[in-house]
C-alpha cells in the first residue's frame, strides 16, 4: 500500500481532533485526521448539545458526607459506578476529591474561565466558515428546580460566578419558568437561565460540517487504526501509511492507549453516560435544553427529537453497556415533560476523558518532539473543542496564543 507524507497527522476525529485540523490546515499545514469511525460519530455524537459559556467552574466531585453516602449506595440517578472500576480509579478519584475543595476549585476555575470566556465566540467563527450557523442555536439553556432551597443555593451560586467572572444569569420563578418553556411540569420551584451559553441542534452535524471545512481547505481524512501509530510519526489506514513531521494525540477517552505506549503515565478517567431521544406527546415543545438539576439528567430539543442524556457512570471505558441510570430518570424526566415512545433502538453510550484536576491537557509532549496532546476535556469537549484547536495551532505555528496555556499542559502531572 501506498505511503503519504502530510506535515501533521491528527488522531481522533471527534469534535477536538476536527478543530485542531481545522486550525492547522488554515495556517497551511498539510494535515491528515485519522479515526476508526467517520468524523463526530464516538463522544462527540451524543451529547446534551451544550456550548456553555457560564461553565467557568469545571464539574467538581461533591465532598459533603451526605453525597457520598448516597452515591456509595449506587442508587442516584446522578452517578452510578462498577463495582471494579471504583477499586482501580480510586487514585485518581482520592485526587478528583482533593482538587475539588472549595480553595482549589476556585484556583482552578481562573485558568479554566480563560477557555470558557472565548467559546461561543470561537464556536461562532468556526461555524461561519464552515457554513454550520444554522445548527447553532443563541438561546441559552436552563437548570429547572423542584425545591425552592435547591433554586435559591444555585442563585447564590450564579451570583459568586457573576461577581468572579461577568457570567449572565436569569433567575425564573414559576411564572416567569412557565413563561419560557409552557409544556414544563407547572410544579417547579423555579429555574436558572443561562442566556450567553448556545446549543445544538445537532452535535455530529456540527462535527460534520466542520470536517467537511477541513477537507474543503486541503486537509484529508482517513479511516484507521491509531492503535498502530508508532514514533516516527506513522499511522496505517485503510488507504496506506500515512508519516508526519509531527502529530497530534485527540483521541479523547482512548488518549491514554497511546500516551502510555510512548511512555506517559497521565491519570485520564473516563465517565460514561447514554442517551436516548423521543418523541415530543400532544404537539409538547421544549425551547431550550433544560437539566433538572436535583435529578441529575438533561433534556435537550435536538433534530431527531427530545434528547435524555444521563449524568456520570464510573465504569471501564470500554466495558459492555449497563443502561440503568437511563432507566433510572426516565420516568422521572416524563413527569418533568410529556415524552412520548423512544426513536432509537437502544440507549447509546458515550465516554467523556476527565483529569483529576478537571482541566484539559493542552499542548506539548515532554519526552517527544513534535508530538501534541489535546484531551480530556470531560463535560465540555463540545464547548471547548474550537478553543482547544487554536491553541494547539497557534503553538505549533509558534504564534501568540489566545489564553495563557501553562496551566494546561502535561507536565503538571
Amino acid at each position: 500500500m501506498a505511503t503519504m507524507k502530510f506535515d501533521t497527522v491528527v488522531l481522533g476525529a471527534g469534535i477536538v481532533g476536527v478543530c485542531v485540523a481545522v486550525h492547522l490546515q488554515k495556517r497551511g499545514r498539510s494535515v491528515a485526521l485519522v479515526d476508526r469511525k467517520q468524523p463526530g460519530n464516538e463522544t462527540s455524537f451524543g451529547n446534551a448539545g451544550l456550548i456553555q459559556r457560564e461553565g467557568v467552574y469545571p464539574y467538581a466531585l461533591p465532598r459533603d458526607l451526605g453525597t457520598l453516602l448516597r452515591y456509595a449506595r449506587n442508587q442516584s440517578p446522578d452517578v452510578r459506578y462498577h463495582a471494579d472500576a471504583i477499586i482501580r480509579t480510586a487514585p485518581f478519584l482520592w485526587q478528583y476529591w482533593r482538587n475539588s475543595h472549595p480553595a482549589k476549585h476556585a484556583a482552578i476555575a481562573k485558568s479554566y474561565a480563560t477557555l470558557i470566556e472565548h467559546c461561543v465566540d470561537e464556536h461562532r467563527t468556526l461555524a461561519a466558515a464552515a457554513g454550520a450557523s444554522a445548527l447553532l442555536r443563541p438561546t441559552g439553556w436552563i437548570k429547572v428546580f423542584r425545591t425552592e432551597k435547591a433554586w435559591h443555593a444555585e442563585i447564590r451560586l450564579a451570583e459568586r460566578w457573576h461577581r468572579e467572572y461577568g457570567v449572565e444569569f436569569e433567575s425564573l420563578d414559576a411564572g416567569h419558568l412557565q413563561q419560557k418553556e409552557p409544556d414544563l411540569d407547572k410544579a417547579l420551584s423555579g429555574g436558572l437561565r443561562y442566556p450567553a451559553s448556545h446549543s445544538v441542534s445537532d452535535p455530529n452535524a456540527l462535527v460534520t460540517a466542520y470536517a467537511n471545512y477541513f477537507e474543503a481547505l486541503g486537509g484529508q481524512f482517513f479511516i484507521g487504526d491509531a492503535d498502530s501509530f508508532r514514533e516516527g510519526w506513522a499511522v496505517d489506514t485503510q488507504a496506506g501509511t500515512i508519516t508526519a513531521s509531527s502529530a497530534v494525540v485527540a483521541l479523547g477517552p482512548w488518549s491514554d492507549r497511546i500516551s502510555a505506549r510512548l511512555g506517559y503515565r497521565l491519570p485520564l478517567a473516563v465517565k460514561r453516560g447514554y442517551h436516548m431521544h423521543y418523541a415530543p406527546e400532544g404537539g409538547a415543545r421544549l425551547n431550550h435544553p433544560v437539566l433538572d438539576v436535583e435529578t441529575g439528567y438533561v433534556l435537550a430539543p435536538m433534530a431527531k427529537g427530545i434528547r435524555l442524556t444521563t449524568g456520570a457512570e464510573i465504569a471501564h471505558c470500554d466495558a459492555p453497556k449497563t443502561p440503568t441510570q437511563l432507566a433510572a430518570v426516565e420516568p422521572i424526566a416524563r413527569t418533568l415533560f410529556p415524552l412520548g415512545k423512544r426513536l432509537d433502538h437502544e440507549p447509546w453510550m458515550g465516554r467523556r476523558p476527565c483529569t483529576p484536576d478537571m482541566m484539559p491537557i493542552i499542548g506539548p509532549a515532554t519526552r517527544h518532539k513534535d508530538l501534541w496532546f489535546a484531551f480530556g476535556h470531560a463535560h465540555h469537549g463540545l464547548t471547548l473543542g474550537p478553543v482547544t484547536g487554536r491553541l494547539i495551532a497557534e503553538m505549533m505555528t509558534h504564534e501568540e496564543t489566545l489564553v495563557d496555556t501553562q496551566p494546561f499542559r502535561v507536565e503538571r502531572f
